[in-house]
């Protein structure tokens, strides 16, 4: 019994963090406002547009029915989803479950996932 007891703690551990990634997620998606990607839902803000890393390699193009399209060096569309933009920040939710989120820290300026993006 002495001897499982290291994998039965490791695996309530590997439960927890599961479960609770999983409570993290579906928060995001209770928190987003319905959209169909069908039916556009135009964003009334300024920031719709490209945004770039100053290396060029990170490119996201917000558009103004609610999408975005992120490409990645020469990865066209290597993530796309939706956003939504309160005030100066930006939820963001990939096709794919992924969330995340930035600020415009002026017109020109979107800090992001610790990346600097600039309005092209």
């Amino acid at each position: 019994m002495k001897n499982f007891l290291p994998v039965i703690v490791l695996a309530i551990i590997a439960a927890a963090a599961a479960f609770g990634a999983l409570a993290q997620n579906a928060k995001a998606e209770n928190e987003m406002p319905t959209q169909s990607t069908s039916s556009p839902q135009h964003q009334n803000h300024p920031y719709v547009g490209m945004w770039v890393t100053d290396d060029g390699h990170i490119r996201h193009e917000l558009l103004p029915n609610g999408r975005y399209d992120e490409a990645r060096g020469s990865r066209q569309s290597a993530y796309q989803g939706r956003y939504v933009v309160t005030g100066n920040h930006i939820d963001y939710w990939d096709d794919t479950g992924f969330t995340a989120d930035g600020v415009f820290v002026d017109e020109k300026t979107l800090h992001h996932a610790g990346m600097i993006l600039r309005r092209q």
